[in-house]
């Protein structure tokens, strides 16, 4: 008899290679390739059937029809806007996020909201039984009779249920621990995870049921098992937040039927998962006045415009080399800012600590708050409190210059909403709209005009 033929897969990101590797070539990350048997090429399992029939033909795109089918409204404002209007009947969605941040109690929501509509949702559990499962709908005050419970691994078993009850949302939770008995190894693995997704797949394309599927997460913060997975599925959803923070940030890093762009706040209660409607004021509520190094952003999630603190400390150091830290802001833009201020304004930052914060936990990644991360080190550095009326935005350049943001107009909104008296905005970005009577608008063009602004023309000198 011939020998089995095998293969090294790494476990984080799905690389293939013939020999095994001490360091994965695909991601970087050591002693994570492992043996599998390969498979014969003349094999094919039931999950391997196409989803078309045979006859299917090549058409004109003008000769197929165009409809939209409705979307499935969840109840939960927060979760429809990050999958851009309510799930798709027929669509298949990766939800991933760090252990005991609320995934499965945001799901569990989720069901019971589409049960009071009359929908029939089954939640299949791999992680917890049926009582436990219980349990946790009881202390979220879940009772419906159309949402049905069962705890099973075995993905062929599961499909009988999914036959006999016809579910319009199924939820597996996780992926992990789904396993089909003819892939030969064990549930969790690169290729137990794959063909299940397959599978799953497949069940929501022919019968057209919505269906989500929870992923675990590695270390880094990325869905666990092969990258091809998040290339599978339709819509890919991450939960964030800090356990010590009781605000959760959910969102959308693939979306087929959306914008990728939007967020959706809740907060963690004692019954559950709360949306927040208004984060800008909750992200504020505890703001000190008259203190160094706080200044208010306006950042864009999506459509949404939300106002949050940044603060700011900068401390001298004996160290030879001092300490750059960012949380909830990339890196290299407080260095790039750093750089800014002391070549163009001429600030001696070389033997100062630099820490930058972002009040909440929620995570800035556009560009526009490069304004506020500049003035917050300056106010700090100088010790000069920014005053507790003022709203900096702006992107900066390496020459110093102000660059324009878009949707200036909901940012100063929501500013004025907010009941700020100023806000400081690049000048480019004042062309085209009235600002409103409730609000001073002041456009700058340099880094060193918005610092006399907002700090004093004399303080700087």
């Amino acid at each position: 008899m011939s020998k089995a033929k095998t293969k090294f897969v790494c476990v984080d990101c799905g690389y293939e290679s013939a020999k095994w590797l001490g360091r994965c070539p695909g991601c970087h990350a050591w002693n994570t390739m492992s043996e599998f048997a390969e498979k014969s090429p003349g094999k094919r399992n039931a999950f391997s059937t196409p989803w078309s029939s045979s006859d299917e033909k090549p058409r004109s795109i003008n000769e197929v029809e165009s409809h939209r089918d409705p979307r499935i409204q969840t109840g939960i404002g927060e979760l429809d806007r990050v999958l851009g209007g309510g799930i798709v009947p027929g669509s298949l969605t990766l939800v991933g996020g760090d252990p005991g941040i609320g995934k499965s109690t945001l799901l569990l929501q989720t069901s019971y909201s589409l049960a009071k509509q009359g929908l029939k949702v089954l939640y299949i559990s791999g992680e917890e039984s049926v009582r436990q499962t219980k349990l946790r709908a009881d202390r979220l005050g879940i009772v419906s009779p159309h949402l049905y419970v069962l705890c099973e691994t075995d993905l062929e078993r599961m499909q009988v249920s999914i036959d006999e009850l016809a579910p319009d949302l199924l939820i597996v939770d996780s992926i992990q621990t789904v396993y089909l008995p003819s892939v030969d190894s064990a549930p969790g693995s690169v290729s137990q995870v794959r063909e299940c997704t397959s599978y799953f797949m497949r069940i929501a394309k022919v019968s057209g049921i919505a269906t989500v599927l929870v992923g675990h997460v590695t270390k880094d913060g990325a869905i666990a098992g092969p990258r091809l997975l998040e290339h599978m599925v339709d819509c890919v959803l991450y939960f964030e937040g800090d356990r010590h923070h009781t605000y959760r940030m959910l969102r959308a890093v693939k979306n087929r039927f959306g914008s990728t762009n939007e967020i959706g706040i809740f907060e963690m209660r004692e019954n559950g998962l709360r949306e927040v409607l208004n984060p800008s004021e909750i992200f504020l509520s505890e703001r000190p006045t008259g203190v160094p190094g706080s200044v208010v952003v306006a950042s864009l999630e999506g459509t949404r415009p939300v106002l949050v603190e940044l603060q700011a400390l900068v401390a001298a150091t004996s160290f030879p080399s001092p300490r750059r830290t960012a949380t909830g802001v990339d890196h290299n833009r407080l260095v790039l800012m750093m750089a800014v201020l002391e070549k163009r304004l001429g600030l001696f930052m070389q033997h100062h600590d630099a820490y930058i914060n972002v009040a909440g936990g929620l995570k800035l990644e556009e560009p526009a708050v490069d304004l506020g991360i500049a003035v917050s080190l300056v106010s700090s550095y100088r010790d000069i409190p920014i005053g507790a009326g003022d709203v900096v935005i702006g992107e900066v350049g390496l020459t110093g210059e102000v660059r324009a943001v878009s949707r200036v107009e909901q940012r100063v909104r929501e500013a004025e909403k907010l009941g700020f008296r100023r806000i400081i905005v690049p000048e480019k970005s004042l062309k085209g709209w009235q600002p409103p009577k409730g609000i001073q608008v002041i456009g700058v063009q340099t880094v060193q005009e918005a610092l006399s602004v907002v700090l004093g023309e004399g303080e700087l000198g």
